[in-house]
Parts: structure tokens; sequence; C-alpha cells
């Protein structure tokens, strides 16, 4: 298969008159490398030796093709968060939705086409708690010719905010998952791979910002890490907001962003204070009672000129439990939906789902650390079982076995979600889909159980964009909710943050035939088993259907 599309690929370069059309190459080795953060040296797996990875460069309309070779002794996948990956889900990358895992030794040519899409996102791995240390960004460049819709920087960068271990990741979610217990919190927050001047380690120097004074620059912030949403902001210095997820928003200014695992933000701020240092700084963001790491993670805006010795402009992070600034963000984002960047938002329905997400408990004889039980997560009390062999694999060769079709679209029993728990806390186990045809339109409610606490869930669909049509805190209400609806702006996204104690209701048209995974994308919650997946049927059209695996896709 990859041989005829190679052919289209360059039938349709010789007439640049008709498409502009360009294939970009890349090489991802995964390979071990020792590293120095907070005063420790350990291995790490990383993608070409480098943490974070290297920024992906692409523009819109663009193929894409990434040759990934396993060097290390785990499994490997790698996503492409947030790029459509139109008809090509073979290439989208968690382990055991699209994909078995690249093998020990083994490779895989990731190969798809960017279209109509412009932007930041970011890849990472998609298996394990891997995407600690490998993941990196993606910048979409606009096609030639074609201007942002604002302003244009005198300069990009890209930001990438994480999160790191002393210890050995996969040793800490096997340990948690062996007690049955939540897993030890990281141990810092990260800049670019750094933790800067608060980590209490005078050896680590920070990552640095170099401005020159009245210059713009385009902060492309990605958040990288595993399990906490963070909040970001410069000592003396609005943020102009004028994208997220890879679809530009309404410009509006602003000094404090939220920014959730998976999500990206594109920030411009003017160089327009005097002459000296500022404090970049990222710290957590956590609406309820539970535990995470609270040490702020510190870069340096620095304008030239300025000695190095110079003291740093500080700037106090919100509150870790700063709703109030979290929500001033958020409420905020409005979709363009401008001539050239219009927000087709559905305004009718086929499927109206109601998910519930959040946490339950599970017998376990071994989890003696668990008192015979273990922590488990689900959506409409089902706790998914990854499976053996890749779900698209058994839907595109109709193998037996693997998966249902009968994932509840509303939660089997209906009780006060953000009140009292229910008479049992134990969820369902299950390997079960959603099935939609294609072209469906599909609204689906994911509302915050709070069953033991009350927890925000960034959740990531998939082979989608979706708009964000509603929000709240409490139980939905679908008499009333549905009154307030934004069906004119809604703010396109990948990744949404359900609150804690509330509730969000996004749209989506399933224009894309495939399997596309639906989870929370704090990792925690993902390997505790808060996830699904939707079906898509191919379409009648000739350009409606998913296309034949690729010759070297990975076995199982």
């Amino acid at each position: 298969m990859e041989s005829w599309i190679r052919v289209l690929i360059l039938v349709a370069c010789l007439f640049p008159a008709v498409v502009e059309c360009r294939v970009r190459h890349f090489k991802f080795n995964v390979v071990m490398r020792n590293t120095s953060r907070l005063c420790s040296s350990k291995p790490i797996v990383t993608v070409n030796g480098r943490f974070p990875g290297p920024t992906l460069y692409a523009r819109e309309d663009d193929t894409v093709l990434v040759k990934v070779v396993n060097h290390v002794t785990y499994n490997v996948s790698i996503h492409w968060h947030g790029i459509r990956q139109l008809r090509t889900g073979w290439a989208d990358g968690p382990a055991y939705i699209t994909q078995c895992p690249i093998q020990p030794g083994q490779s895989y040519v990731y190969n798809f086409t960017i279209t109509g899409q412009r932007g930041t996102l970011l890849w990472h791995a998609h298996i394990s708690w891997l995407r600690a240390t490998v993941h990196g960004g993606i910048v979409v460049l606009p096609k030639r010719g074609v201007p942002y819709p604002f302003p244009k920087p005198n300069k990009e960068v890209v930001v990438i905010l994480g999160e790191w271990w002393k210890s050995d990741t996969e040793a800490v979610v096997n340990e948690a998952l062996n007690s049955g217990l939540a897993p030890n919190v990281s141990d810092a927050h990260t800049i670019n791979g750094h933790p800067g001047s608060l980590s209490n380690c005078s050896t680590q120097d920070g990552f640095t910002l170099s401005v020159e004074s009245g210059k713009s620059y385009m902060l492309r912030i990605i958040n990288a890490a595993l399990n906490e949403e963070l909040f970001f902001k410069i000592a003396g210095h609005k943020l102009t907001i004028v994208e997220v997820d890879a679809v530009y928003v309404k410009p509006f200014k602003i000094d404090t962003i939220v920014i959730a695992p998976g999500q990206t933000t594109n920030a411009i701020i003017t160089a327009d204070q005097g002459s000296g240092k500022y404090m970049i700084a990222a710290s957590p963001f956590m609406d309820s009672p539970v535990a995470v790491d609270n040490l702020t993670a510190t870069a340096t805006l620095h304008y030239s000129g300025t000695l190095s010795s110079s003291p740093a402009t500080l700037t106090n992070p919100p509150p870790q439990n700063a709703t109030a600034v979290a929500n001033n963000f958020i409420t905020s984002l409005k979709s363009l939906n401008s001539k050239n960047f219009p927000a087709k938002v559905p305004l009718t329905v086929d499927h109206s789902l109601f998910f519930t997400v959040g946490l339950g408990i599970n017998p376990c004889p071994t989890c003696i650390a668990g008192n015979g039980s273990r922590v488990v997560a689900g959506i409409n009390n089902v706790t998914f079982v990854m499976p053996t062999t890749a779900l698209l694999q058994a839907h595109f060769f109709n193998i037996k076995g693997v998966f249902t079709t009968d994932f509840p679209g509303n939660p089997p029993t209906t009780f006060n979600y953000t009140g009292a728990p229910p008479q049992t806390l134990q969820t369902i186990n299950g390997t079960k889909v959603y099935r939609v045809s294609y072209n469906d339109t599909v609204q689906v409610v994911l509302q915050d159980t709070g069953i033991i606490a009350p927890e925000n869930h960034p959740i990531h669909l998939h082979g989608f964009n979706f708009f964000a049509v509603g929000r709240g805190l409490g139980n939905f209400n679908p008499k009333n909710d549905t009154k307030s609806f934004n069906l004119v702006d809604p703010v396109e996204r990948n990744t949404i943050g359900v609150p804690s104690g509330g509730w969000v209701a996004i749209r989506f048209l399933a224009d894309n035939p495939g399997v596309w995974f639906l989870h929370c994308h704090l990792e925690v919650h993902t390997t505790w088993g808060l996830k699904m997946a939707f079906l898509v049927d191919n379409g009648k059209g000739p350009n409606e259907s998913l296309l034949p695996p690729p010759s070297d896709l990975p076995k199982c």
C-alpha cells in the first residue's frame, strides 16, 4: 500500500499549479540517554537522544513520513496528538487501539497527510508512561502565501511544559498497579526540560527566552505533563491568545493561562517592559483535594543588553486551587468564526450521549497495600480493558472476540453525580466501543462524578476536533442547560477539561472512518481505565473509507 501512496504523491507533485505538495521525511530513533535533572542522573527513553524530543515542522497539506526505530527494551508507539488522520487511522499511534506497538529492534513508518490544519500540536509516546520523556512539538505552518489572521510576530518559540520524576516512571506505574493505590506524584515540573531556579538544585540552569525591546514573540505553549493541568504566566507581561489546539480563536489579552495535558496554546507577547529579566512560571492547577507536585517550574525572559547577573522580576503563581483564574481563561476562548476560518458547529444531533467520568474501587485480592482493593476509573461505569489485538485491526479484518459494540450511551445507574456517592463504587470491565455511521453528528456531555473525590479530567478525542458548546458546575440538566449552549462561536479543540464537580458538552461530525480513542489525558486515569473508543463506519463515497493498512504495520 505504501508504494502506491508514494506514486500518487509523486503524480500530484508533478502538477504544482493544481496542488502544492510536499513530502517531509523524519526519522525518530527511540534510544536511552543518561540525563541529569534535579541534581540526579538517570537513564531515560528519548527520541534522537533529546529531552524534550525534536520539534516536527510541516505545512498544511504536507504529507509526513516518520520512520520510528525502536532501540530500547520497551514496546513503543507514537501518537501525533491532534492530527486528524483522515482515513489514515493506522498512523494515529495509540497502542492496541490503532496499532500493535513497535517491538524492540523493530521499526514502523507513520504516513499521513495534514489536511485542513495549521498551528501547534504535539507528538508523544502512547503506551504505558513513556510519554513522560518521549514527547515533542508539532508546528504546522499555514500554506505558503496564507498569512496568520493576526499580525505576524517577529519570532516564534516552542515552549514545552512537563513533569519530572527522579525515579523510573515505568517502575512508578508498575508499583501503583501492583499495590492498587495511586502512583507517586512527580518531583518537579519543567519548562523545555528544566525545572529552573526554584528546584533547590543550584546546578540547574533554566530555559531562557531572549527578547529585544519592541519586538513580538509567539510562544507555542504545549503541556506534555502526564498528570497535571498547569498555570502559565510571565512577570510584567500580558499574553495575547490567538490559538488553542491548532485552531485560531478571537484574540484576547490575559496574564495567566491554564493548560491541560495534551492541550496547546499560542500566546503572543510584546517586549514592552523595561530592560531586565522577568520570571516565567508554570505551576499546578488542581481545584480538588488530591496530592500533586506543588513545585513551580521557572524560566527567564531576558531582554537583550541585560547583564546575566541581574536579578529577575518575580511573579506570584496563582494558588493551586485558583478556579476563578482558570475559568477566566477558559470562558474567554471563542472560535475565530471568520469567513476564512468558520466555526462549523453541528446544529443537529444524531447521537446524544451522556458520559459520566470518574473513579471507582474494584476488588483486588493481591493488592495488599490497598487492603484487597484497587482504584479504577471508568466512563459510564465501564473500566476499559486494553485488548491484545489492536481494535482497528480487528475492525478492518473482522476479527471476532476482540471488542463489542455495546458501550452504553448513558450511565447504567442514575445518581447525584456531584453529591453523595452511589451504593456501590465497583465498575464493570470491558473492551467496548460505541458505533456510529459515517457523517453522523455526535453530542457528548461529559459529567464528572466525584465518586471518591471531585477531579478534573482533560478528555482527548482522537481523529476529530470538536466544539465545546456548553460547560457548567453541578449535575447537567438537559432541559435547562442546553438553552445556554453556544452554537455560534464555541471554542474548537481536541482536548477539553471536564471541570471538577461539573460537566462539559462537546459536538463533532463523525466524518473520519476508523476506530478512535477517547480518554482522560491524565495518564494515571488512563492507566486506571478511563477510556473508550468510537467506531465510525465507512461511508459510501470513494473517499469515505478507511485506507488499507501499510505492509510494515507492527504485529502483536
